[in-house]
């Protein structure tokens, strides 16, 4: 999408350099274009206001946050897995050597 717009641009401002418009008032145009159209974009996000940046950390700030937990967490529930698994071996070795009945006895 991206390289069809610069593709529209170029077009664009080529048929309006072929009618007379000289290149530096058309590149100060789309600039300014530019330059709304990331106004408008900002605005439309909330991103506008004097605290746009401080929101834009915290949220970065939270986002590593949640990585950062969900990582921990997917670490305990294979730590607590393989706790897990070795407590059953360590049964069934158990079970199987008669440990239990000597126990019992």
């Amino acid at each position: 999408m991206g390289n069809q717009n610069a593709s529209l641009l170029a077009l664009l401002v080529g048929q309006a350099e072929g009618q007379g418009a000289d290149m530096a008032t058309l590149r100060a145009l789309i600039e300014e274009a530019s330059e709304i159209g990331a106004e408008r974009a900002l605005a439309a996000l909330g991103l506008k206001d004097d605290n746009a940046r401080r929101d834009m950390d915290a949220l970065r700030e939270l986002l590593r946050a949640w990585r950062d937990a969900k990582k921990s967490a997917g670490q305990a529930v294979v730590s607590w897995a393989v706790r897990i698994v070795l407590a059953l071996l360590v049964a069934g070795i158990a079970v199987r050597m008669g440990l239990l009945e000597m126990i019992r006895s």
